[in-house]
């Protein structure tokens, strides 16, 4: 999807991916992995407001959207200052991709992922064979976009939307999306009161924008809508699974695997399978890299890392959210749930000289000891640190909220 796209989405995919240790992309919000919705935001008389929307519903006008819609939509619809806050203030946390990783295929995540393959595989299957995307990569997008719907967004869309078309930095981009969303519900897909999101406009259980939606959503169900908020997820996991044949999703083939490098090889371009295993370039975990195309190897961490070589539906994860991290995450996350292992390849330390393994068992440990991190993903984020902080008060140490080694050999005793 476009880089809009992407921006729009960190407004709620950061929220789904916000592991024990803290706040996803988007920024310090601390909650347990699959939290549920927060409370939606309330509106604010606002003067100038009002005179935007005046102006607006004339422009929406001329482009088709009938006044019985424009009064049924802005009817309860108002300003959100909470909105105009977080766009002004969003930023995306330089989170590794080693923690990227780690929090999108956390065990939370993969146990949950696990139930709700089992729950919907009859739809999940015949999603699969209608557009030939395998049902763990739907699955993990599900996962990625919403934590399986358990964070679709609060938000009223139409007030969020006209609010950023107000005053957001972005206005053009955002009134363009208050027009489409407006179109979808003079089509009927969904009621005003139902059209809720994150704070940004992004929807449902996939959590498109409205123009992607009008471009992407399908009726799976066969019931007259698109319904991408119902508890059944069938047409909002249908339309992520179009969205993705559409963007050349190969039926049959990986997004990508993980693989091991003769010593000192690391360059960085696109072959023909057949030559990179003349070249000695095998699975990570043994044996004869598939051939599902051309395939370009990158070393996202560097040398010494993991490395990885991606075939041409990696693209088709690109179209959806246009970030690396994203893909390769949602890559493995979808590996994970098709009886996949975790990544062979090390990250090697963080700059405190813990591994990943080592900073799980510190969450692991200070939970057992009372101060719980509310999980153990490796990720250190405010959660983790004020656990650490309360257990070195409590300890009488020194209060530094940083997992280290020396308070790993602490907590082991």
């Amino acid at each position: 999807m476009s880089v809009s796209r992407r921006e729009v989405s960190l407004g709620l995919v950061g929220l789904s991916l916000m592991g024990c240790g803290g706040a996803g992309p988007v920024g310090s919000v601390a909650a347990p992995v699959l939290a549920s919705d927060e409370p939606a935001p309330v509106a604010r008389a606002d003067g100038g407001y009002d005179a935007w929307l005046r102006g607006f519903r004339a422009r929406a006008s001329s482009k088709g959207i009938s006044q019985a819609t424009l009064d049924a939509a802005f009817r309860a619809a108002g300003y959100l200052p909470d909105v105009i806050e977080k766009d002004q203030t969003q930023f995306q946390t330089r989170r590794t991709l080693e923690d990227y990783i780690a929090i999108a295929a956390s065990d939370a995540r993969l146990r949950i992922g696990a139930e709700k393959l089992r729950a919907h595989g009859a739809a999940l299957g015949r999603i699969e064979a209608r557009y030939g995307v395998q049902k763990e990569v739907v699955a993990a997008i599900w996962g990625m976009e919403s934590s399986y719907g358990a964070r679709r967004g609060s938000t009223p869309v139409i007030s969020a939307l006209s609010t950023l078309g107000y005053r957001s930095r972005r206005a053009a981009f955002f009134e363009g999306q208050l027009v489409a969303a407006l179109k979808i519900l003079q089509a009927g897909d969904i009621t005003p009161a139902r059209m809720t999101g994150s704070w940004a406009g992004a929807m449902g259980h996939t959590q498109f924008i409205p123009t992607t939606y009008l471009a992407h959503a399908v009726d799976f169900t066969g019931d007259g809508r698109r319904d991408i908020w119902a508890d059944d997820p069938s047409d909002a996991l249908a339309s992520a699974a179009h969205y993705l044949a559409q963007s050349g999703w190969q039926k049959g083939r990986l997004w990508g695997v993980e693989v091991r490098l003769p010593s000192g090889r690391d360059d960085l371009v696109t072959r023909p399978v057949a030559e990179w295993r003349a070249r000695g370039v095998t699975l990570a975990r043994g044996g004869a890299v598939p051939d599902h195309g051309p395939a370009t190897l990158i070393l996202p961490g560097g040398a010494g890392g993991p490395a990885f070589l991606l075939f041409g539906n990696y693209r088709a994860f690109r179209a959806y959210n246009d970030s690396m991290k994203y893909a390769l995450a949602v890559g493995h996350l979808s590996d994970r749930l098709a009886g996949g292992g975790p990544l062979v390849g090390s990250f090697g330390t963080d700059a405190q000289g813990l591994t990943l393994d080592e900073r799980k068992e510190v969450q692991e440990r200070l939970t057992r000891a009372g101060f719980d991190t509310q999980g153990a993903d490796g990720v250190i984020g405010d959660k983790t640190t004020a656990a650490i902080r309360a257990y070195e008060a409590a300890r009488r140490l020194p209060v530094t909220g940083i997992a280290s080694k020396a308070l790993l050999l602490h907590l082991r005793g």
